[in-house]
């Protein structure tokens, strides 16, 4: 089976796929305006000007109303121009709450006994990817807001206890809540439609404040010079905004809301108990709704930022619906065809899902494929960091001999940041991060391969990656150690359009010439004593480590992590695999090709030297890859964690039609050719072991693990008393909870024990626990490794193996009508307008599938669509064809069964 034979989503000329193509060739602005606010700005690195360096204190929720931000907005549902010049969102209140509700709540790090976490109920319920259509849903509640509660409560918690959540406080019981639907729709591309609907749930009637609010980022506060916008009526239910580079926008209200006008700027005296410049501050809307303070509003009808309030009494069981017009050329009668816009915009998101979605799917997996996209797409922020002025404002900048020291990410003034990124979780990780931006887009290449490609490309560029290659990895410490992904992501995007009839070697050739400067990096600054052998610190795996890999040990010494350095022999194969298909193109790319095969066998070889040797990775006795300590006297041992860090190498596996290519290129194959004859019993020690190079179909395999160590690793892996789990492979063995790993160091314990749910300590925030959870995007590059091995071996090399472990059942009904990723949380499971709703969280309880962590992480956890896409498309003998697509997860149903 070709996927060339299968017409997929770039080329199917839908109405949507239409306007992707015209904003592709003819720069036409579909993507201008999207969901590109963050749903939390506060408590973030960049709006952090403490000495301390506490981003959640210095900024809180509380002071969110009425403090303005400095780098950007936040909102609920809301959206923003590509600049985020102008931003729309709603605020809603219930007539009992001590605060407008503007913005989502949630516990600080300190304040969660698992770190941060919202305690709000939300739901991104659909998108295209030009956000021609969108649909998103808050649940309100009609009593008040149980903010204190919520504090207190978790406050009292500690980590070995659950979460305190928000349907805990009973807030929900008896169905007193609003559903908030909010749609936008999109005449053209500056031609905005938004549908707020209020459902009455409860039994009782009740009335909820609605307030769509229109407002202008602060810019004038800070850039010198920088014109203030303005935001005035025109006349009744109508307001006209205009920028200096945005230009006119106008706002039309049906039904003649009052409407009420503020400026967008910092209530001090509330804040500092300093007088105000301006009467009217960006908290007046709360003092005019909640404390009647009619004066807290401009009365000449004028501002930067504005609200249409409606006061609407919805019936129990009834509905009251709010429409809005935002346009660069409003209609003369904004609402006469509003209805029929709406309706075909939604038809063509129908239109769009149904030819992209396999048909073979159910419906259920339909709608959870649907909906991770969806979460993918409103999931894009517009993320704004200059850096060089930010440390300017700290008077931490490295080059103009500022006093203050230790500021962070001091090393950075070069960055630049200010485009559209695809975020982890817009309320919890507000902020890039590279590994799991490369994962975000796999799965956005199913709707957009553009937007994938380009977020691929920015963190190469010089205003992201650093003059000396590095690749940031998040705001908190751009220095920190992410794995290197991006080769793979690259050479998987461009696989699949290959297939799909559009080969893009300029966007292959350009991500190229960024990851050489990468991987030198990673040669040059974590491989500290030039033996092949990689650190990196945490790399992605927070807790996963007997220590805290990313500080310094408190044995001394060093560690040799062997995630690491299976990471870089992952990207060695990756670098060749993409060096390959450039040298067809560029004969200057064979020395290239042959570095990353001389780097790759090297590697490999560290990991498992000839000979027996007891400071080495591979335990030959045991059949598993364990970090390695050193000490500073120059012993060494093994920290035998049976953890994913053991697994990771089986993901270094790669599968090549390197015949062709080598009569093609003589001089790669003479390298080559000299390497096996200057270094005979080092080819021999790696994979495969039994010297036979030449596979299924005359492939050539590169895999970190030979074929005996493949067998001993999977007999772990395969274990459902260790790793297999029926909801994916754990990050660390079962065998654990019985049998937890200690390690004692002048009187201090380090110990290591299964835990299938949230973190018992504050390793990283204790936020997130690597201790025996399923995460999806390790999960799904086991898979990867696997079908690569699979397509060397063939049928013949086969292995025991348990069934019935399927990532996507985690979101899946079961027999009994449950969803797993909800554990045991009734309403989730059974209320009618709860059920169907799916939350894509960062990681998921290892033996019962219930979600963890980030609610909306559906960043990397989206992935979830590219999966069920691969299932449905392909049968189990249609495995061996597929060499070159590199296709994630493109195997039978029982996942590794094969």
């Amino acid at each position: 089976m070709k996927l060339s034979q299968k017409p997929h989503l770039a080329y199917v000329e839908t109405n949507e796929q239409r306007r992707l193509n015209e904003s592709r060739e003819k720069e036409i602005p579909w993507k201008k305006w999207g969901p590109y606010l963050s749903e939390r700005q506060w408590g973030t690195v960049r709006e952090d000007y403490s000495q301390d360096g506490n981003a959640w204190n210095y900024f809180s929720h509380d002071q969110a109303r009425s403090r303005a931000y400095r780098w950007g907005e936040d909102g609920l549902a809301g959206i923003s121009d590509d600049k985020q010049q102008l931003c729309f969102a709603i605020a809603l209140w219930n007539g009992r709450d001590p605060i407008l509700k503007e913005r989502l709540f949630g516990l600080t790090n300190s304040e969660g006994n698992h770190g941060e976490d919202v305690k709000e109920y939300y739901f991104y319920l659909d998108s295209t990817p030009t956000h021609s259509y969108m649909k998103y849903l808050y649940k309100y509640p009609q009593q008040e807001f149980p903010y204190r509660v919520l504090v207190e409560t978790n406050g009292r918690l500690s980590r070995e206890d659950l979460e305190y959540e928000l349907l805990d406080t009973g807030v929900f019981d008896a169905d007193r809540y609003f559903d908030v639907f909010v749609e936008y729709a999109k005449g053209d591309p500056e031609d905005l439609l938004v549908r707020i609907t209020a459902y009455n749930r409860g039994s009782e009637a009740a009335e909820i404040h609605l307030l769509p609010t229109l407002w202008f980022r602060n810019t004038w506060s800070w850039d010198e010079g920088a014109l203030k916008p303005g935001i005035q009526q025109v006349k009744e239910g109508t307001v006209l905004a205009s920028h200096d580079q945005l230009g006119d926008r106008t706002l039309q209200c049906d039904g003649n809301p009052e409407l009420l006008f503020t400026e967008n700027e910092s209530n001090a005296s509330r804040l500092w108990g300093q007088s105000n410049p301006s009467p009217f501050v960006k908290d007046a809307f709360h003092n005019y709704v909640i404390a009647g303070d009619h004066d807290a509003v401009n009365p000449s009808k004028l501002g930067t930022k504005a609200a249409a309030l409606y006061r609407l009494e919805v019936q129990a069981g009834g509905s009251k619906v709010v429409r809005l017009r935002l346009s660069a050329k409003p209609p003369a009668d904004a609402f006469a065809t509003f209805d029929q816009i709406f309706a075909a915009c939604l038809a063509d998101a129908d239109e769009f899902y149904d030819r992209i979605t396999p048909h073979s799917l159910s419906e259920d997996e339909r709608s959870v494929h649907r909906k991770a996209l969806a979460g993918m797409l409103w999931s894009k922020q517009y993320y704004y960091f200059d850096l060089d002025r930010w440390l300017e404002e700290h008077e931490g900048h490295p080059l103009t001999g500022s006093d203050q020291k230790n500021v962070r990410n001091a090393e950075w003034f070069h960055m630049l940041n200010r485009d559209i990124i695809s975020m982890p979780d817009k309320w919890e990780y507000p902020w890039y991060a590279a590994w799991d931006l490369a994962f975000h887009t796999i799965a956005l290449s199913l709707v957009d391969f553009d937007f994938a490609k380009d977020q691929l490309l920015l963190m190469l560029r010089n205003l992201y990656s650093h003059p000396n290659g590095q690749i940031p990895a998040y705001e908190w410490n751009f220095s920190d150690v992410n794995p290197p992904v991006h080769a793979w992501a690259t050479l998987f995007l461009y696989n699949i359009e290959k297939e799909l009839g559009r080969a893009d070697l300029r966007f292959l050739e350009r991500s190229f010439q960024g990851l050489m400067l990468n991987f030198n990096w990673w040669v040059n600054r974590k491989d500290p004593e030039g033996k092949n052998v990689f650190a990196g610190g945490f790399l992605g795996l927070d807790n996963i480590g007997v220590f805290d890999r990313s500080a310094q040990l408190p044995t001394g010494g060093h560690l040799d992590q062997a995630d690491g350095t299976a990471w870089m022999a992952f990207y060695c194969q990756n670098m060749l695999e993409i060096a390959l298909i450039l040298t067809d193109y560029d004969s200057m790319y064979e020395d290239v090709a042959y570095r990353f095969v001389e780097h790759f066998v090297w590697i490999t070889y560290a990991m498992d030297r000839i000979g027996e040797n007891h400071d080495e990775m591979w335990d030959s006795k045991e059949g598993f890859f364990y970090d390695l300590l050193h000490f500073p006297n120059g012993d060494a041992m093994r920290l035998k964690v049976r953890s994913m860090v053991g697994l990771l190498p089986l993901c270094a596996s790669s599968v090549l039609e390197a015949q062709g290519i080598l009569v093609r290129h003589p001089r790669l194959q003479a390298l080559i050719d000299l390497f096996k004859k200057r270094h005979p019993d080092l080819l021999k020690h790696i994979a495969p072991a039994d010297g036979t190079f030449v596979g299924y179909a005359e492939r050539r395999l590169l895999s970190v693990c030979n074929k005996e160590k493949v067998e001993r690793i999977l007999a772990y892996m395969l274990d459902e008393n260790e790793f297999f789990g029926p909801y994916g492979i754990r990050s660390l063995s079962k065998y654990h909870l019985e049998h937890p790993f200690v390690f004692n160091l002048n009187g201090q314990e380090f110990k290591v024990q299964y835990l299938p749910a949230e973190s018992d300590n504050g390793m990283f925030g204790g936020n997130s626990n690597w201790r025996g959870p399923v995460w999806m995007p390790v999960n799904l590059l086991l898979i990867r490794g696997l079908l690569n091995l699979y397509q060397f071996y063939g049928d013949d090399f086969k292995v025991e193996c348990p069934t019935g472990s399927r990532l996507s059942s985690i979101f899946l009904r079961n027999e009994n009508g449950k969803r797993p990723v909800y554990g045991g949380t009734k309403k989730f499971q059974e209320d009618p307008h709860w059920k169907d709703y799916i939350l894509f969280y960062e990681y998921f309880q290892a033996d019962n599938g219930a979600g963890l962590g980030a609610s909306h992480q559906t960043g990397w956890t989206g992935v979830i669509a590219r999966t069920l896409d691969s299932f449905a498309r392909l049968k189990p003998a249609d495995v061996l064809q597929i060499a070159k697509s590199d296709m994630v997860a493109r195997i039978t149903r029982e996942q590794v069964a094969g």
